[in-house]
């Protein structure tokens, strides 16, 4: 991934050249499939659905039953504030409830929108399956301390960091905001992050599967959700639930 390929955003962030527009806010989702209750699926033995975490072809992780009658898909981005919102009113009830009643998965796939996106994005991805949720959620709850970190460092700052070689600038731009740190208070260590952030072969990957998935699904804004692998008007964690429990989560 080449530097001149970036531009300027807000917040001294740099963007992919990809065809994206900024986080979108809720929109309105009038219809949704109707259907009888579905009856709880039991999880594997001495297990809980939201343990059983693997690593999906489309980039993703997917939590919850594999063989779910209902799938959710979310399309975000670790640098857009609704989708921190999202997350703050969703990931509890997602998790506890639907995930947890063997009805519902739910695959988050990172969208990345800007440098610091592909750098945060990399470090989820650096631990095992099952830490990609938490960490993911921590990432979300700490998004504002991560911009003002940013900020912090002033612009020189993060133009030396985004003039460092490919393998070299992940880990520049992860000290500057104080992910490298916040990782390893999270058991992502500092070797291992340093060695996640040289794969420029994995930030390829993230933005060329953004770019792809972005065309295929007319992806206009994050985060963007799919309900059995059709896209819904909605962003409202209510209206999600909502739907869920039409289509049978209840």
């Amino acid at each position: 991934m080449s530097r001149p390929a970036y531009r300027t955003l807000a917040l001294a962030l740099v963007a992919l050249p990809l065809a994206l527009t900024a986080c979108k806010k809720d929109g309105a989702d009038a219809t949704a499939p109707s259907g009888a209750p579905i009856a709880k699926i039991a999880p594997p033995a001495g297990k809980a659905w939201s343990d059983v975490v693997s690593a999906t072809p489309e980039g993703g992780f997917v939590m919850g039953n594999p063989n779910a009658p209902i799938k959710l898909v979310e399309y975000g981005s670790l640098t857009c504030p609704h989708c921190a919102e999202f997350a703050e009113k969703s990931a509890a009830p997602l998790r506890d409830n639907f995930v947890a009643s063997g009805r519902v998965s739910f695959e988050f796939r990172n969208f990345v929108r800007d440098a610091i996106d592909i750098t945060a994005a990399q470090l989820t991805h650096c631990g095992t399956p099952e830490s990609f949720f938490p960490l993911t959620e921590q990432v979300f709850a700490n998004q504002k301390d991560m911009f003002a970190k940013a900020q912090a460092a002033g612009q020189p700052a993060y133009e030396a960091a985004m003039n460092q070689t490919d393998g070299k600038r992940g880990l520049a731009l992860g000290q500057l905001t104080g992910l490298v740190d916040f990782f390893a208070a999270r058991g992502i260590s500092k070797d291992q992050a340093a060695a996640c952030l040289s794969d420029t072969a994995k930030a390829q990957k993230l933005a060329k599967d953004t770019q792809d998935q972005g065309a295929q699904f007319d992806i206009q804004g994050t985060p963007t959700l799919l309900i059995n692998g059709a896209k819904i008007d909605t962003v409202s964690w209510d209206e999600v639930k909502a739907r869920l429990e039409t289509m049978g989560a209840r």
